[in-house]
């Protein structure tokens, strides 16, 4: 079987935009040939790839996974085609990574990545999402890959994922809906902090901090120990915890997203890979997170 790569380019514009006509706009072309491109794909390849509703479109398991090799195939294409087209490029990359996605993401990041590209040197950022992007546009860095939360962002760059935030809290955590809500949070700006206070306060819940942690290391380990409730993307669900369900004294919450800046750098022939295995990474954690029991009050 001979597959165009224009079916694939259309299923990852529309996973990435979130709708046939955000990825219309993308790949400029009609709504209706991206729509046509995506049923082709799902023909050839005999998978349903999306569920489709009049108010959502997702992925399906099987999409999940095609969208991964689809990635990973456009990737090695467009490298190869590099390879015959322009002259050699520069073997330093310049990566900075918010500190939300170190712990979980970002050694298996690391590994894929060095295994593909085991002659490139590179120079690693963690902090904040804010601090990379200042240091990103100081032209120290060359591609950041920065957190944030989904509505109000300022932030500039391409969103290549998306995640559900969720309450969690101890195994052992009782709510008490006469008392103030216990809080754990990081320091200002913290974009979880901003989730957590905003959402409370709209829905006129009282609260009151509880502990504050200076990374994400020290809000789980306050998790844990009972200090508290705090504001994570699900797939920072560990031992110990539980999600809690939406309800008045929890309401729910935005999603998080992973954006990335600088693929416009002089290092592109290392960006482009590179988001194609972050993408694959976030994806494979979210089956994780999936498949994990997290027990709910």
């Amino acid at each position: 079987m001979t597959l165009d790569l224009d079916l694939l380019r259309a299923l990852v514009a529309v996973a990435e935009s979130g709708s046939f006509t955000a990825a219309a706009d993308v790949v400029g072309r009609s709504q209706s040939a991206v729509s046509q491109k995506v049923l082709r794909l799902e023909e050839a390849l005999g998978l349903r790839l999306f569920e489709r509703t009049s108010r959502s479109l997702n992925l399906t398991q099987d999409g999940h996974r095609v969208l991964i090799a689809g990635r990973r195939l456009l990737a090695q294409y467009e490298a190869f085609m590099r390879e015959l087209r322009e002259p050699p490029q520069p073997t330093t990359l310049r990566l900075g990574v918010s500190e939300n996605l170190v712990q979980t993401q970002l050694p298996l990041l690391l590994s894929r990545f060095s295994q593909q590209y085991p002659n490139v040197q590179l120079e690693l950022a963690t902090g904040s999402s804010q601090s990379l992007i200042t240091s990103h546009e100081a032209g120290l860095l060359d591609v950041v890959f920065a957190k944030r939360k989904r509505e109000g962002s300022a932030h500039r760059g391409r969103v290549i994922w998306r995640e559900p935030l969720a309450w969690f809290a101890s195994t052992n955590f009782r709510n008490d809906s006469s008392s103030p809500a216990r809080l754990i949070m990081m320091p200002p700006p913290c974009g979880y902090r901003e989730v957590m206070t905003e959402t409370l306060d709209s829905a006129r819940r009282e609260w009151t901090i509880a502990c504050t942690a200076s990374n994400l290391l020290g809000v789980q380990a306050a998790v844990v120990g009972g200090l508290g409730v705090a504001v994570m993307g699900k797939s920072f669900a560990q031992s110990g915890m539980k999600i809690l369900p939406t309800s008045t004294q929890w309401p729910a919450l935005p999603a998080s997203e992973v954006a990335v800046i600088g693929e416009d750098s002089s290092a592109q022939h290392l960006v482009q890979p590179l988001i194609s295995l972050f993408v694959e990474v976030l994806t494979e954690s979210s089956f994780v997170t999936l498949d994990t029991t997290l027990e709910a009050v």
